[in-house]
């Protein structure tokens, strides 16, 4: 596919070209990939003005993404492994640097539902602790109605999930199971996508022992404010999913992201941001490792809470100066 063969259909090129005579600057937001391929192109097409991409994931980017990158203004990937994946494909230069995930500014919030909920349930601030379970692929088959997967694709992803998904999820319980006791704290059990409230029970709740499940809250699904100040309020947070432990650490909690080699390698981010201690490789990780690093952050909480002040900090000199160049 070429830029002049784009994808963009007659409707939303009637839609965008309003906005195109308008504006100077096209800047393509966080992601897992170039999603905007086809808009980019035609802006580039029937433009010629400049554009950029911030904070997205560029891995193994396709012929037709690498000939709209090598137009850009400016490249600012989410993680470093991508400025490697670019440099793979002979795409390199000082306007490609690492710019995080844009969700380390999400400023959205809704603190009247997040009271509510918490009072209601009786989880105290700094005394609750927040996880969230993931399957290793997620299930769109499910979730979309017009999902394309091929029967072998869906087959493959069932496969993988039912093989793991007990043993991911055992090693994040022992942690549960080591807060309770030892704190007499709660849980809240949570989602990022909808799907998960369906596995909370299997996979989190049902197999704790018979005292640790009192300590235990269940959430249904929820919007980003109410969830982005429930984790302001929460002690820590643990998470099989890559962005609500960004929403927990750009609101000052602690968070710690357990990765399965299955997601992208966005999660590289978070070892460009110094977070090392707080990664947990899932198949090279123990249970018992995650609570002892959850214990400790309990331990020396100040310290834990300074580390993630300090990272805010470093994160908005990296906004500071890639929006300062975009100017």
């Amino acid at each position: 596919m070429s830029i002049k063969n784009n994808r963009i259909n007659r409707r939303e090129w009637i839609k965008a070209t309003g906005a195109f005579d308008e504006c100077d600057l096209l800047i393509h937001g966080s992601g897992p990939l170039l999603v905007a391929a086809d808009h980019i192109a035609a802006w580039i097409q029937h433009t010629g003005k400049p554009f950029g991409v911030f904070g997205v994931t560029l891995q193994n980017p396709s012929e037709y993404h690498q000939e709209i990158l090598r137009q850009a203004s400016f490249i600012y990937a989410r993680e470093t492994l991508s400025i490697q994946h670019l440099k793979q494909v002979g795409i390199e230069g000082p306007h490609i640097q690492f710019v995080p995930d844009a969700t380390f500014f999400c400023n959205i919030k809704d603190e009247k539902k997040a009271t509510r909920y918490l009072e209601a349930n009786h989880l105290e601030n700094r005394k609750f602790i927040c996880v969230i379970p993931r399957l290793r692929y997620t299930p769109y088959h499910l979730i979309y109605s017009d999902n394309d997967w091929s029967d072998e694709k869906i087959k493959m992803v069932e496969e993988t999930n039912e093989k793991y998904k007990e043993a991911d999820h055992a090693k994040l319980r022992e942690a549960m199971i080591r807060w309770v006791r030892e704190t007499k704290n709660k849980i809240l059990v949570c989602p990022e996508m909808t799907y998960q409230v369906d596995i909370m029970d299997e996979l989190l709740i049902d197999p704790l022992p018979d005292d640790v499940k009192p300590f235990v809250v269940k959430r249904g699904y929820w919007l980003t404010g109410e969830a982005a100040s429930v984790y302001s309020k929460a002690h820590a947070l643990l998470s099989f999913e890559c962005h609500s432990p960004i929403l927990s650490l750009y609101n000052g909690t602690p968070a710690f992201y357990l990765r399965q080699p299955e997601d992208s390698i966005k999660g590289q981010m978070y070892y460009d941001l110094g977070y090392n201690d707080w990664v947990f490789e899932i198949m090279e990780t123990e249970g018992h490792q995650i609570a002892d690093r959850l214990m400790e952050v309990h331990n020396n909480y100040d310290a834990a809470k300074a580390i993630v002040m300090n990272t805010n900090k470093k994160i908005r000199n990296i906004y500071d100066q890639s929006v300062q160049t975009i100017r």
